[in-house]
């Protein structure tokens, strides 16, 4: 069986990166996030063991902080000389309604550790990103999302969350609440959140679909296949003419879910090394012929177990969404500008559709629901001249950029693309008016 996470793991080999200490220390240590990406020489390391905790911290302490989780974002949300607070042991289920179908959890908590104490509560979470080591505050302040038409981002399924603010006042909101949605989708710039309440239903299993189809055929029948499945989304491989294809949805038959075998892995990782060494005009032979010898597969477990997974290899990622109406156009257009200019890329792309929200910064917040695409660079390669070349593409298809992924957008862009933009900037300065949780990008993209 190839799936997305397989072949993105044929793709790419895995890369160190730092970990950030777990107590309160002066940093001797760089910190770097998951990709290897971004890095950042602290002055110190602060990881509260409780909300109190981190309350008097911020009320008695001075000088820059930026809060941090797993790392996971592409962009340099993080880096600071000043201190990183860790939220690490601000985590697990705090509590539970039946009757809400909601549950409260430590904003440090990672998405891949849910699934099983909402599964013993009897819930499960509508929908998760395709990769479970971020912490639910991370994912949220960044607007991270899943698959699916009638699934928005994550943050959109939040109904109460804890700001503790830069001056270390505590700040329960909620639906109805003038800040919520603000802070629904944060970039840590208004505070730290230390816990959320997440809307969920009962438990479920799901049915994962993986085929190869031509790109011209997906994308013909999209909106179609969109509307019938839970999940759908495909994988365009580049210099190719056809996509992997994933359509998952629910189901009550028996779990079957093994594990790739040896083989298989190995075979997947020689017919890569094979791709990458052949100059990319000659590709489209090569990568036809391995797309059409990948056979039909299908898993069934789980909700969160189909949903999100371990990637261990290492990759840097720019996202934008577009509106779905331009969707189509949009990656067209990417996929022949990598064959124009001879992009030696290995790494598919993704396509998907995600559902508009009420967020005031969510990528797909607005009236119209969007289409997300993504390119990627595996973490040894210099992502720059690729990503340069497609950025404008978004641009000129109304894109906005993922707000934990690489774009090179700045306040003066950004402003245009949300409405209430100026309304974040305006309670960001209210609730942070020394500036504490800026580092240098925030500087920038939020024009403070």
């Amino acid at each position: 069986m190839i799936s997305r996470r397989h072949f993105l793991a044929g793709s790419a080999l895995a890369s160190l990166y730092g970990m950030t200490s777990p107590a309160w220390a002066k940093s001797s240590v760089p910190w770097r996030n998951w990709s290897g990406g971004q890095i950042a020489y602290p002055a110190g390391r602060f990881s509260p063991a409780s909300e109190e905790a981190l309350s008097d911290y911020l009320s008695t302490s001075g000088g820059s902080i930026r809060p941090v989780g797993s790392g996971h974002s592409f962009t340099p949300l993080i880096p600071t000389d000043g201190h990183l607070v860790v939220i690490d042991q601000l985590t697990g289920l705090i509590d539970h309604s039946t009757e809400n179908m909601s549950a409260t959890f430590g904003a440090g908590t990672r998405l891949g550790d849910m699934g099983q104490p909402l599964e013993r509560v009897g819930q499960a979470m509508f929908n998760l990103p395709d990769i479970d080591r971020q912490t639910l505050a991370g994912a949220t302040a960044t607007a991270t999302h899943g698959t699916g038409i009638s699934f928005p981002c994550l943050s959109a399924y939040i109904s109460a969350l804890r700001l503790i603010t830069s001056e270390g006042k505590v700040l329960d909101l909620k639906e109805g609440d003038e800040a919520f949605h603000a802070a629904q989708v944060s970039l840590g710039a208004l505070g730290i959140v230390s816990r959320m309440t997440i809307r969920n239903r009962p438990p479920y299993k799901l049915k994962a679909i993986n085929t190869v189809e031509r790109i011209e055929d997906v994308l013909a029948r999209f909106d179609e296949a969109a509307a019938s499945h839970r999940h759908f989304e495909m994988f365009p491989l580049t210099h190719s003419d056809y996509a992997l294809v994933l359509a998952i949805d629910e189901t009550d038959e028996p779990i079957n879910n093994p594990p790739p075998s040896p083989e298989e892995q190995a075979a997947l990782g020689q017919a890569m090394a094979m791709w990458s060494i052949i100059p990319p005009k000659a590709r489209l032979p090569l990568v036809n012929g391995l797309a059409e010898q990948i056979q039909p597969s299908e898993v069934v477990d789980q909700s969160y177990k189909i949903l999100s997974n371990i990637r261990n290899n290492r990759f840097n990622e720019m996202e934008y969404s577009v509106p779905l109406h331009a969707g189509a156009d949009c990656l067209r257009e990417i996929l022949h500008t990598i064959i124009d200019q001879e992009v030696d890329v290995v790494f598919p792309l993704e396509y998907r559709y995600v559902r508009r929200d009420d967020t005031w910064l969510g990528m797909s917040s607005g009236d119209e629901d969007h289409a997300a695409i993504s390119i990627h660079r595996t973490a040894s390669e210099d992502y720059r001249p690729y990503f340069d070349l497609i950025e404008p593409i978004f641009w000129k298809y109304g894109g906005r950029p993922h707000w934990g992924k690489i774009h090179s957008l700045s306040a003066t862009e950004l402003s245009k693309l949300y409405p209430r933009f100026s309304d974040f900037q305006n309670l960001r300065h209210d609730l942070d008016p020394k500036g504490r949780l800026l580092n240098n990008h925030l500087r920038r993209i939020l024009g403070a």
